[in-house]
């Protein structure tokens, strides 16, 4: 690998070990997530794909292994220094993970009184610019979560996300529980902001729509590793049982485009 290779990886996962108890979930896992892709992780139920998005965050430690973000091993930062390359990365988790007794401007606004020394009214300015970036009308702001609909807290938590501009914007299963126009919309979205803010994107999803909507490449979990990563060509490829299964089975028709 030359050293443009090297600086092109923004995430490199190797040797990855993770287990709950004597249950091995990931054994000798390698995963490499190039600067400004958009990845897809896909694979059937128990495969650990919120696990390994939990593991590189660092709310899972693993058993084995080595983990490199930016470049960085994060177990050899101190606490500082960790919490200061965290501000470089923003995650939506499933549901939007909204705090209910704040409203949507709180939610935005909690990175900056976290991190920032910032006044109220440069708080709400900078809230009230994510809000908007994320496709909410200003009212939004004033709203609690219980006021939102499934596609308006998904689009608070991704503006929550995008608080601090990351480099990095992880997703975990971004579309679940939208309708179909919704959750085109929200793939519509994740496309714009990836291509003007130049992210790079980390995303657990089972959409196949999504999938063909948004990834550069996928990677695919299987027998407690990846295996396989590539493009949708090479997903429509593969001979192996389960990626043949889930990208060529009934519920795949509807997104595999015509010849």
């Amino acid at each position: 690998m030359t050293v443009s290779d090297e600086e092109d990886i923004i995430i490199d996962v190797k040797g990855l070990h993770t287990a709950f108890g004597d249950h091995v979930i990931h054994d000798k896992l390698d995963l490499q997530v190039k600067r400004g892709e958009v990845l897809g992780i896909v694979g059937g139920s128990g495969t650990g794909k919120s696990v390994l998005l939990r593991t590189i965050l660092g709310l899972k430690k693993p058993e084995a292994g080595q983990i490199k973000v930016f470049g960085i091993d994060f177990e050899t930062l101190s606490a500082d220094e960790r919490r200061h390359q965290e501000q470089r990365w923003g995650v939506l988790f499933q549901e939007g993970a909204l705090f209910s007794a704040l409203t949507v401007a709180e939610n935005v606004q909690v990175p900056y009184r976290e991190h920032l020394q910032m006044n109220d009214m440069l708080m709400g300015e900078l809230a009230g610019v994510k809000i908007a970036m994320v496709g909410l009308r200003a009212e939004a702001a004033k709203l609690y979560p219980s006021e939102l609909s499934g596609g308006m807290k998904k689009r608070a938590g991704l503006a929550r996300a995008l608080a601090q501009d990351p480099e990095i914007l992880f997703l975990d299963e971004p579309t679940a529980g939208l309708d179909p126009i919704g959750a085109a919309a929200f793939d519509e979205l994740i496309n714009d902001l990836t291509k003007t803010l130049g992210l790079t994107v980390f995303m657990v999803t089972h959409d196949l729509d999504t999938l063909y909507a948004t990834c550069d490449r996928i990677a695919v979990l299987a027998e407690q590793r990846v295996m396989l990563i590539g493009t949708m060509k090479d997903m429509l490829a593969s001979n192996h049982p389960w990626i043949r299964s889930y990208f060529h089975g009934p519920r795949a028709r509807a997104a595999v485009p015509t010849v």
